[in-house]
């Protein structure tokens, strides 16, 4: 069923990283929507602020990290269509040189936001507390390089460039993650207003599931608007960052892909970082 014509303006922000731009621009350039839903004013910020303006509940469709997902779970519930997740993609620790676990506790590390996942698994895996420092993700390696951290968490298409800057692996956070509970590793999601109702919410869904599929169908269209944000250029890069991070699950997170998200949830509710529990509410629209 479609929605009536004026309500079908609908608030959506996504990052301007390249996995995100690949599953949104068939939606964006209105050729994946038979819904009559208006997703032509999306709103491309970084990952954290994201998850900044999802705490403060200003976006009615959004992308967000799923730390950030643990947060809003009373106003958002999570799309079964559009996500980040997978194996071999999550976040690493790196460095310009490997340091022993003793050293930890006198590292200062950068992480690309407070809420990102990447944050989270770091404090999941760490062995002891740790002197973090927030900044945006593309300034990470830089920073390292010029000593103004000693390590930092890098994520997006850093994965595919660290060693350009003659730096080194220390942790990858990802694969602690899949070796510990055997599941991929979910790094964001599509959340939408719980207040948009189940009707709307599906037919959401619906057209981020089209636009993924559109994307995936016919890669090159993409390309000049994927280009228009990326950080790094370089094609085969580009092309990289897409392949790892959309996936099956980008389609559909099924009982893998969810099941995978309530174990991040819970792990951070054992670590007192999410205060609620929220077994009371749906946390997919599959869910609703």
């Amino acid at each position: 069923m479609s929605i009536s014509s004026k309500e079908n303006r609908i608030s959506l922000g996504f990052s301007p990283c390249p996995n995100d731009t690949f599953i949104f621009h068939a939606l964006v350039h209105g050729q994946a929507c038979a819904e009559g839903l208006d997703f032509a004013e999306a709103t491309l910020a970084d990952v954290e602020t994201l998850n900044g303006w999802a705490l403060a509940g200003r976006l009615e469709v959004t992308k967000l990290s799923f730390h950030a997902l643990g947060k809003v779970l009373d106003r958002y519930v999570l799309l079964m269509a559009g996500s980040a997740l997978g194996r071999g993609c999550g976040p690493l620790l790196v460095a310009r040189e490997n340091f022993p676990l003793a050293a930890w506790p006198r590292l200062t590390i950068a992480i690309p936001g407070r809420y990102t996942t990447a944050a989270l698994l770091l404090q999941m895996f760490a062995p002891v507390a740790l002197t973090t420092r927030v900044m945006p993700f593309e300034q990470i390696m830089p920073a390292i390089v010029a000593g103004e951290v000693d390590a930092g968490v890098i994520i997006h298409e850093s994965r595919f460039t660290f060693q350009e800057y003659g730096l080194q692996n220390i942790q990858d956070l990802g694969l602690c993650w899949e070796q510990k509970t055997g599941l991929p590793i979910p790094l964001g999601g599509i959340a939408a207003k719980r207040s948009l109702g189940k009707e709307k919410i599906l037919a959401i869904e619906r057209c981020i599931r089209a636009s993924v599929a559109t994307a995936l169908d016919q890669p090159e269209a993409a390309m000049p608007y994927i280009r228009q944000y990326a950080q790094e250029l370089d094609d085969q890069v580009i092309k990289d960052h897409i392949g790892l991070y959309v996936n099956p699950f980008s389609l559909d997170l099924d009982v893998e892909g969810v099941t995978a998200v309530r174990e991040l949830l819970g792990r951070g509710r054992q670590l007192g970082i999410f205060s609620r529990d929220f077994a009371d509410l749906p946390l997919t629209s599959a869910e609703l």
